[in-house]
């Protein structure tokens, strides 16, 4: 039985076989294209652990034929750079060294400037990954130098490809004695509670790998119970593509429309244990426009700075930008109105000959538009009283309807009152 680790056998040896990163290495996106033109300038890999930066710049040093050179910034020194840059003159790095600084956060500022010289000379080629913020961490000097990019969390269902793909490998080579299955659930469990990483998710595989004794016929099978206790995490009945993921997000929605904010927040901790951050977003997203709508209108903006830091900091943090959304949500004044109004907008495109555009609203910005009737008659709010003149807008066969009714909630209600005095 092979001693390497499941994670390093199944190291990617391509970027098509690199999991997640899409943003980056997908067809025609600028990590990719720098690495095939092989034109590899210095780099800064920020984002978590287990997303692929250590595989990526394994990729990029075998394909440049450069000497590959790792440090860890929480061990080396001044003099391991030295040392490295000792080597660049002899035939061991005629086409040039990659060095791989693993934590560059830990090198302090004279530990970095120590990178700069080779930096410069262009001898040394470096591809530093940090998982802080490197902004905060790395000094100008260096930053100054390189391109940064920033990685994400890998999601489930790509973490779930990278599992089967192991599932496969431990059935081959020293492992060929057995065959290994792994139950739907139990893959999907380990995928969600990784949050994300990648490594984390195939180290799970492997401990329920060696947890799950041999049948009699040499067959392994891992469950779900052996999954949740590899990860330690608890299970919960939780599909992300069948009834269960669609009932709880149900529930959620349900529970801050319905103003439960106890209730909500029930659903946003079940939703979290499963690792289901893009879900969350989504529907805080859709929630904060489908049910509170006009009667806040800040909400969706107030939501949106929610989401965008729950997605930056990935869970366990997460938690509680999401958290707070949530019970804004739950507690704020609720309108369906706006959800309402562009239904029904909708409902007669699809089934009601609405006419042509009144003349007067047809674009005038061009020589001859005079001569079709466009523009002519049409009267500028603005050179009225209040900034408002009655005139029709609607297509002369539903020029009467109504789709926008004002909702009962304080904010509305203000609205129509002063629209109410100007159109009178």
């Amino acid at each position: 039985m092979s001693k390497t680790p499941l994670a390093d056998r199944i190291r990617p040896s391509c970027l098509d076989e690199v999991v997640g990163q899409k943003q980056l290495i997908g067809d025609g996106k600028l990590l990719r294209n720098i690495i095939e033109n092989n034109e590899i300038p210095n780099m800064i890999f920020y984002g978590p652990s287990g997303v692929g930066k250590t595989p990526i710049a394994n990729i990029i040093a075998s394909k440049t034929g450069k000497t590959l050179h790792r440090l860890n910034a929480t061990t080396a020194s001044v003099a391991d750079v030295k040392n490295i840059g000792s080597t660049l003159d002899s035939c061991v790095a005629m086409h040039g060294v990659l060095l791989y600084l693993d934590e560059i956060q830990h090198f302090n500022k004279k530990q970095q400037q120590s990178l700069l010289e080779f930096m410069e000379n262009g001898k040394i080629t470096l591809i530093a990954s940090t998982t802080e913020n490197p902004y905060f961490y790395v000094y100008n000097a260096v930053l100054s130098r390189s391109v940064i990019f920033e990685f994400t969390p890998v999601e489930p269902e790509e973490i779930e490809n990278a599992l089967r793909r192991a599932v496969k490998l431990l059935s081959e080579d020293d492992y060929k004695a057995y065959n290994v299955n792994v139950e739907d659930a139990a893959i999907t469990h380990m995928a969600h509670a990784s949050n994300g990483d990648v490594r984390k998710a195939l180290n799970s595989l492997e401990v329920s790998f060696l947890a799950a004794p041999p049948d009699k016929d040499s067959n392994i099978n891992i469950t779900l119970d052996t999954a949740v206790q590899a990860t330690q995490k608890k299970a919960m009945r939780y599909d992300k593509d069948g009834d269960s993921h669609y009932d709880i997000l149900s529930a959620f929605q349900k529970s801050i429309r319905g103003s439960d904010a106890d209730a909500a927040i029930h659903y946003l901790a079940r939703l979290v244990s499963a690792g289901d951050l893009q879900s969350i977003c989504r529907r805080l997203l859709v929630i904060s426009a489908e049910d509170i709508g006009l009667a806040y209108p800040q909400a969706v903006t107030i939501v949106k700075s929610c989401v965008d830091a729950a997605l930056q900091l990935g869970f366990p943090e997460a938690r509680i930008p999401l958290a707070e959304a949530v019970i804004l949500l739950a507690t704020a004044p609720k309108s369906n109105s706006a959800i309402c109004a562009i239904d029904s907008a909708l409902r007669d495109i699809e089934s009601t000959d609405m006419g042509d555009i009144p003349a007067h609203l047809k674009d005038s910005h061009y020589s001859g538009s005079s001569k079709l009737g466009h523009g002519i008659e049409y009267k500028y709010p603005h050179s009225y009283p209040n900034h408002y003149i009655k005139q029709q807008y609607l297509p002369n066969n539903i020029k009467d309807k109504q789709y926008y009714e004002f909702g009962d909630n304080k904010t509305e209600q203000a609205a129509k009152m002063y629209w109410d005095k100007i159109k009178k």
